[in-house]
């Protein structure tokens, strides 16, 4: 068989079944309301959290810092594309959210290659990278690149985490984890999984992707827990609830220097540009500012769940979150696909989630809320599910 042709019946498989994936188009910019493949909707699909992505002052200055910086860093950050707007805003973040005294920082182009660049600093083969079960799968992959043994634990079970740790002869150990998981919008027990870094000496590296923006005042979920730690490594994202894209990891200036000098992901990549540096200093400065467009994503999460919570009969199971990240596990995926798409019809964009992405029988739909809905968009998400649950038992 030549080796297309053995791709494509790999591909035709995948299209047999419902774990297919294909990609919506927006004709309009993120927000609230979209255009997504010619239809009018209301997107409860978007990481957007506060509103930001299309903020008027976001886009002043995008604009102004590429008139001032042009639009492309040329080079990787160790020969010529380290600008002073990436060196303004590594400061700003190390003031904005440090998890120890004294902190630094570093910007990577996407939060996957933080991720994969944080665990290439610290591990090599004599490390163990401990992993809770349901990270995001850029931690994984990060241990696999630097060659280390990852070991997977119980989510978020601190004594599972400590029978192995206690087991483990390894030099280095990292526990890694996301600290507000992605499809179920639970958050880790920071504060126990710090206590296990200091009994085992040990790193914990955080993947505050969800976090940063929204918990702790806006300054993560590391603030959020009152934690302070030279063995913490913090992970942020841009392109969540700061409105924009790319990522910076904070942490004591030890890993920040060790991310330069040993991160391949970091060494042997082009920089992002010096205008979108710019304009993440610009969010952070809305997001130390914005208590009330916080206290609003809050009300809308409130919201929400008192109103899927009282859906009479109804069978989806709404997990245990505070954060924006609201799952409706429906369990079987083509089930999953058909609510999605009656939900669609009604109006409102919320995609199925299915495995691989989350585990075997747990297919959902993964409703992430904004600080931009209102109130009706809310009601009216909840009138379509309680209409679609009503006309799938009526079928």
């Amino acid at each position: 068989m030549s080796v297309v042709a053995d791709l494509d019946a790999r591909l035709a498989a995948r299209r047999a079944g419902p774990l297919v994936r294909r990609r919506a188009t927006l004709a309009t910019p993120q927000g609230v309301h979209v255009v997504v493949d010619g239809e009018a909707l209301v997107s409860f699909a978007s990481n957007d959290y506060l509103g930001l992505a299309a903020d008027p002052r976001l886009v002043a200055a995008a604009s102004a810092a590429a008139h001032a910086w042009g639009t492309g860093a040329g080079a990787s950050h160790l020969l010529s594309g380290h600008q002073s707007p990436h060196a303004g805003l590594e400061r700003a973040l190390a003031t904005f959210c440090p998890p120890c005294a004294g902190a630094a920082a570093v910007t990577f182009a996407t939060g996957y290659l933080a991720n994969l660049g944080i665990l290439c600093a610290l591990g090599d083969r004599d490390t163990v990278v401990f992993a809770d079960r349901f990270n995001h799968a850029c931690l994984n992959d990060g241990a696999l690149l630097a060659r280390a043994r990852l070991v997977r634990y119980a989510h978020n079970d601190a004594d599972a985490l400590a029978a192995r740790l206690a087991s483990t002869p390894a030099r280095t150990r990292i526990i890694a984890t996301d600290a507000v998981f992605s499809m179920d919008g639970d958050e880790a027990p920071l504060a126990a999984l710090l206590a296990l870094a200091d009994e085992y000496d040990a790193w914990l590296v955080v993947d505050d992707a969800h976090g940063i923006g929204v918990l702790g005042d806006g300054r993560g979920s590391v603030a959020a827990a009152g934690l302070a730690s030279p063995r913490i490594v913090s992970m942020v994202t841009f392109g969540k609830a700061l409105g924009a894209a790319g990522a910076g990891v904070v942490a004591h200036p030890s890993v920040i220097d060790a991310i330069v000098q040993f991160a391949r992901p970091y060494i042997y990549t082009t920089a992002a540009p010096a205008m979108l540096a710019a304009t993440v200093a610009a969010s952070l400065d809305i997001v130390r500012d914005d208590a009330p467009r916080r206290a609003r994503l809050a009300a809308n999460i409130a919201r929400f769940r008192s109103a899927v919570g009282c859906l009479p009969g109804s069978p989806l199971a709404l997990g245990a979150s505070r954060t924006a990240i609201q799952p409706l596990v429906v369990g079987d995926s083509d089930a999953a696909l058909a609510l999605s798409r009656s939900l669609r019809e009604r109006g409102f964009y919320v995609p199925a989630i299915r495995p691989p992405t989350v585990p075997s029988g747990t297919a959902r739909l993964r409703v992430s809320l904004s600080a931009a809905h209102a109130d009706a968009d809310i009601d009216g998400l909840a009138a379509a599910l309680a209409a679609s649950i009503a006309a799938e038992r009526a079928a």
